[in-house]
């Protein structure tokens, strides 16, 4: 009988946080050759799919804290990906991809693709759609039942 690789975690969050690290490790290497990192693929691809939302949407939609996702904006708007201006209320803002940003996902399609199919490869086809659906389901459970933050 073979040992696992890495040893059963008890806890639902310690696994998560686990496997979410060497995801992103993955997605990361491959989107070094277009200077992305992760976090700004994902917020890129976010707005592709959404367009124009508030910020507040934006980290509800992503799940991320208001810092967090300040800190990864701020950086996208140096680089010129992400336009943003003021909503209705003089505290909001509205982001978009801008054209920078189109260009810039656009690059990164190709790298993040060639990831999605090796991820996908390694873990099968069914368990793949499975882990997909499974993420969404816990994800949506508990923003259901207020447990986000």
């Amino acid at each position: 009988m073979t040992k696992p690789l890495t040893p059963s975690l008890p806890c639902i969050c310690a696994s998560f946080r686990r496997t979410s690290r060497i995801l992103t490790q993955l997605y990361e290497e491959a989107l070094r050759p277009v200077g992305l990192r992760a976090t700004q693929f994902t917020v890129l691809q976010t707005l592709s799919l959404a367009g124009e939302v508030t910020q507040a949407q934006l980290g509800q939609i992503l799940a991320m804290d208001s810092t967090t996702l300040t800190r990864t904006l701020n950086i996208m708007g140096r680089r010129g990906w992400v336009a943003k201006r003021r909503g209705a209320d003089r505290r909001e803002w509205r982001m978009r991809l801008s054209k920078a940003g189109e260009t810039q996902l656009k690059k990164a399609l190709p790298h993040w693709e060639k990831a999605q199919t090796r991820l996908r490869r390694q873990l099968g086809a069914e368990l793949s759609e499975n882990l997909m659906k499974l993420t969404q389901k816990v994800t949506n459970t508990l923003i259901d039942k207020g447990e986000s933050s």
